[in-house]
């Protein structure tokens, strides 16, 4: 609500929507067929300490104590750390473990889940280890209660047919034959849907035209420079 925030956002309708609004909706399915789960944010139940402790658990903070502290007026840096720790791939604490293929049956099938204020809980419970399982729109969901609960104007972001584009050329490959039979040689892929979210801040680094909706993902992928 103050103007002279990095998150200021003047618009009264959309500060109900992405900063207040404990409830919402997320699209999955594929484009052909898509579905609309609610979902229950809540993130003003009881959450704040949680969150709170998931910046003290980061590797960041473990790294450099006094920087990290010093940065947490920075909404890039917090979405920064706070998408590292929504997942537990990293081996840091973190919130969720991501599952895509195999056996659910010894813990939560992410399909399952319709909130977050239990998946933080259920973590806190559990001295800090991470609750399993999760895929990207639970890893959104839980993502957006976070930066909400710390002040940070979030919404989800649904992209269907979405390319995951592993050799970073910009292109989904595909292989084939003189046949016309297709190879399986490429480790591009298109899936069916894909779930990010996206925080409201300004961007001084940057310049002005940069300032708005900036984009943050945290589902665990491959590694990017280690």
């Amino acid at each position: 609500w103050f103007s002279g925030d990095d998150v200021y956002m003047s618009n009264e309708n959309e500060r109900q929507e992405y900063v207040l609004n404990e409830n919402g909706i997320i699209f999955v399915g594929n484009a052909r067929y898509i579905e609309a789960r609610g979902w229950y944010y809540g993130q003003f139940q009881d959450l704040l300490n949680i969150c709170l402790t998931m910046l003290d658990l980061s590797l960041y903070y473990r790294q450099d104590p006094a920087m990290d502290v010093s940065r947490r007026g920075d909404p890039k840096y917090v979405g920064r750390v706070i998408s590292s720790m929504i997942n537990g791939n990293d081996n840091d604490n973190g919130v969720l473990l991501g599952k895509w293929q195999g056996s659910f049956h010894s813990h939560e099938n992410p399909s399952r889940w319709d909130g977050s204020v239990v998946i933080l809980k259920k973590w806190r419970q559990d001295n800090y280890r991470p609750v399993q399982y999760g895929q990207c729109w639970v890893f959104a969901g839980v993502m957006c209660t976070v930066l909400r609960c710390l002040g940070i104007p979030t919404r989800l972001v649904s992209n269907f047919n979405s390319a995951h584009d592993v050799d970073r050329n910009l292109s989904i490959d595909k292989y084939y034959d003189s046949s016309g039979r297709s190879l399986n040689i490429g480790k591009d892929s298109t899936w069916d849907y894909h779930v990010w979210n996206e925080s409201w801040f300004v961007r001084p680094d940057l310049g002005r035209s940069y300032s708005g909706w900036q984009v943050l993902d945290a589902t665990p992928q491959e590694q990017s420079r280690g």
